[in-house]
């Protein structure tokens, strides 16, 4: 499913910088998770971030910077941490309290992150919260990722993007899984056309990057 890509633009706020001796993607914003810095620059770690490595890849995502964001499956916060550098308001979905409270902790320095401790299979339950988004940014490590991406349409504008890792062990551990992608994005389009693909190995193993929008 994955192909080669041509050099695509970065969204604004997102640089390729030498930082350390190396030269790879970069965001101006607080360091997190020991990442290496310069100045106010910190290196985004594609081995530590699904949408790190899919921009690293040259894959389009159709994210200019300054949207407003909905991250499902923030955690602590490492790569929502570098969306918050370069989106507007980002409303990051985490489940557990643990991780939550780690990225409470993120947040204090980026007025535009706003953690919710919540399910992202339940978008019912932060409804009065979230506004509009023009991306939604999906990382859950769950069973019926697909699902979880159908139930959240409901805020993705029109001419938006969704920006999913589908983790085929999450789905069925048991299964090949390049056919496990072929029934999530076969669910997946009964709300949403695919528009790229990208295996994400060896950076993550068993990971589909998809960039989708609304239909």
């Amino acid at each position: 499913m994955s192909e080669d890509h041509e050099e695509s633009v970065l969204p604004a706020g997102v640089e390729r910088r030498a930082i350390g001796g190396e030269t790879g993607l970069a965001t101006r914003g607080e360091p997190v998770y020991g990442e290496a810095t310069d100045g106010p620059w910190r290196r985004w770690e594609p081995g530590r971030s699904k949408l790190g490595a899919l921009l690293s890849r040259g894959v389009e995502t159709g994210i200019a910077g300054g949207e407003t964001v909905l991250y499902l499956g923030a955690a602590s916060g490492t790569t929502v941490s570098h969306v918050a550098d370069f989106a507007g308001p980002t409303y990051a979905v985490e489940f557990a309290p643990r991780p939550t409270r780690d990225l409470l902790a993120v947040a204090e320095a980026r007025s535009n992150l706003f953690p919710l401790l919540a399910d992202a299979r339940r978008p019912e339950r932060y409804a009065h919260v979230v506004e509009p988004v023009d991306t939604i940014v999906q990382d859950v490590a769950t069973r019926g990722q697909a699902d979880v991406a159908l139930a959240n349409r409901q805020f993705l504008r029109g001419n938006g993007r969704l920006v999913l890792a589908i983790k085929s062990r999450s789905e069925d551990v048991t299964r090949d899984p390049d056919a496990v992608f072929e029934d999530v994005l076969d669910t997946l389009g009964e709300g949403y056309e695919v528009l790229a693909t990208e295996r994400l190995d060896p950076q993550h193993t068993d990971h589909l990057g998809v960039v989708a929008r609304p239909q």
